[in-house]
């Protein structure tokens, strides 16, 4: 009679393998990504970029502005971004303000790569589109949106009302 065949430790670790290789780790769970996260990863990949003077169109950025002032809350990296999320793929809208100078083309290319490297690399998700939408152009001596005037400090009466 043939005596049971104890397993090794190599037999171990390719019996592993080969079940590993045959049930992908998709088929062992599921992982859901919230709309907020590809915005937020999308937002950071598209700052990394020169020539972005902010990201959303004017009113977002006003009231995005005006909620960062109230006290406990916090800026929002995904202003100026809408997703899509599916299980596998996701599509991308961007709004930004260049500065002035920069080449539109060239940066609205840097900005898609840049955001479809980091999406898909943090995600795993196929970045099927990324949108861009240049809804301004900062001039340097133009004030920030964001920068409340200074009040006057004579305590004259203003000329105009």
């Amino acid at each position: 009679m043939a005596q049971p065949h104890t397993p090794t430790p190599a037999d171990l670790q390719k019996n592993a393998t080969e079940s590993h290789a045959s049930s992908p780790s998709d088929e062992r769970g599921r992982t859901a990504l919230a709309v907020g996260v590809v915005e937020k990863i999308a937002g950071m990949a598209a700052r990394e970029v020169s020539g972005i003077h902010a990201l959303g169109s004017g009113f977002s950025r006003t009231f995005g502005a005006m909620r960062d002032r109230v006290p406990g809350t916090k800026s929002s990296v995904g202003r100026g971004i809408k997703a899509e999320v599916g299980e596998k793929q996701t599509a991308i809208d961007i709004a930004l303000v260049v500065e002035y100078g920069v080449v539109i083309p060239r940066l609205a290319g840097e900005v898609r790569s840049n955001i479809i490297e980091a999406v898909e690399r943090m995600t795993g998700l196929e970045v099927v589109e990324v949108n861009i939408a240049v809804n301004d152009v900062h001039l340097p001596d133009e004030p920030d949106e964001e920068e409340e005037e200074e009040p006057s400090t004579s305590g004259r009466r203003p000329r105009v009302q």
